[in-house]
């Protein structure tokens, strides 16, 4: 209670030009307060906080602050009751409330109240009021695109949800099943088809992920559509067309407006054991008459057109516009093609991308008539199946239409789940022990 009282004596009264160094009264005022990160900065005049955004997830909720210049910034993490504590130096106080007023959601996660106020000349305290037990991350990035310098602040639980475990801890909603399994998962079974071909009957992931979102908006149509929108609505809606089916789940890799990571993309799928990875895209070329839809899958040698390796770039940048630590790695991302033995996951990908192919030119125009291939770094799942479908170019005015119109959505929707059947037909996935992948998370 000294803490909390102390900590908002702080936050509410400037202090007096004589006060102590800052690391000072962090020690007095948090005694039990852990300061995670500092950056050193330069002096001067007080720099205007250009933007505040926040995006709340069930993942983790981000925070990220522009300006002009790197914000000289501490994070301090409070307990009883659970809160964090961010001075910035050097920044102008009404510029940061104005920006602040109303960005926390009643139903964020873990964030319940941000606050502002002057902690001493020079340094603004901001304070979150924590839900929960929360893990912070902090880090500056340089500007890129349409932003300046960022100053994100991504609030993870301090123990993260297990993606497996909840899926199988979600109730059966299948309405053609005949009878309850006595598990949340049917046990695999091996059966055969009048011609003797074995055929496997169990539940079926398949992971669908709606391209960029959050700091990341993805191509932008001349009439100001988002990529990020577009892929999210068709994802949702391939979700529920594969939810229906008695022998087939989904896994959205988000399922709202907020960015996720490329490699935390791959790892989800690897995580719930997903059976395919499908990347929904809409994206946008430099001339506005380039037209079709496309499917992509990972190359071992490099990218099939000119086309395909600029668009593998552009996507590939979406960490450095979405914005991610690089202090944190990821060994599947950081290993090369040749260390992963990718040769039977692209010989597959190519084969899932060649039905949805074939079922999205009943719907669209085909850019090119075959999969083609490129090192997308959201591919690389080494056991996983993995393609790229750009739907269309929201660049291109009249598909950019069409990709708003709900019955377009959900016609494309319907042409990349009658593919994902058309490949399980002649490729039916091995069978799986349900304990087993239940034991590979523990």
């Amino acid at each position: 209670m000294f803490i909390q009282t102390d900590a908002n004596a702080a936050l509410n009264h400037p202090a007096s030009g004589g006060a102590p160094p800052l690391s000072r009264c962090f020690n007095r005022l948090f005694p039990t307060a852990l300061a995670l990160l500092a950056f050193a900065g330069g002096s001067g005049a007080a720099d205007r906080i250009s933007a505040v955004r926040v995006w709340p997830a069930e993942d983790y909720t981000r925070i990220t602050i522009e300006a002009d210049r790197p914000i000289q910034h501490e994070l301090l993490l409070v307990k009883n009751p659970e809160r964090l504590v961010l001075d910035l130096e050097n920044v102008d106080l009404p510029s940061v409330q104005q920006e602040i007023a109303g960005k926390i959601l009643a139903n964020d996660p873990y964030i319940g109240q941000m606050r502002a106020g002057r902690y001493k000349p020079g340094v603004v305290r901001l304070v979150f009021e924590l839900k929960t037990e929360v893990k912070p991350q902090i880090f500056l990035l340089k500007p890129v695109g349409e932003y300046g310098h960022r100053l994100v602040l991504d609030v993870y639980p301090l123990v993260p949800a297990d993606p497996l475990m909840a899926l199988l801890q979600k109730p059966e909603t299948k309405a053609a099943a005949p009878e309850p399994a006595p598990a949340a998962v049917p046990a695999p079974r091996a059966e055969a088809d009048a011609k003797g071909k074995p055929v496997v009957a169990r539940l079926m992931t398949i992971v669908v992920d709606a391209g960029h979102g959050g700091e990341d908006p993805g191509a932008k149509g001349r009439g100001g559509s988002r990529e990020k929108h577009v892929t999210l609505t068709i994802a949702r809606k391939l979700k529920s067309i594969i939810d229906a089916e008695p022998n087939m789940r989904a896994v959205l890799t988000r399922d709202g407006d907020y960015f996720i990571p490329l490699q935390a993309r791959v790892q989800k799928a690897r995580r719930v054991q997903a059976d395919l990875f499908v990347s929904v895209h809409a994206d946008a070329f430099i001339k506005p008459h380039a037209r079709g839809s496309s499917v992509f899958a990972l190359s071992e040698r490099g990218a099939t057109s000119t086309a395909a390796k600029w668009l593998a770039k552009r996507e590939n940048d979406a960490d450095l516009i979405g914005g991610v630590n690089l202090d944190l790695k990821d060994r599947y991302l950081a290993m090369t093609l040749a260390d992963l033995s990718l040769t039977a996951q692209i010989s597959d990908s190519l084969k899932l991308g060649k039905a949805v192919l074939a079922e999205l030119g009943g719907v669209n125009a085909l850019h090119k008539h075959h999969v083609e291939q490129a090192g997308f770094a959201v591919l690389k799942a080494p056991d996983v199946p993995s393609i790229l479908v750009e739907t269309a170019f929201i660049s291109n005015p009249d598909e950019e239409r069409r990709l708003n119109d709900e019955g377009y959505q959900e016609k494309m929707a319907q042409a990349i789940f009658k593919g994902i059947k058309r490949y399980f037909a002649k490729n039916p996935p091995l069978a799986k022990s349900t304990l087993a992948a239940i034991q590979t998370t523990n």
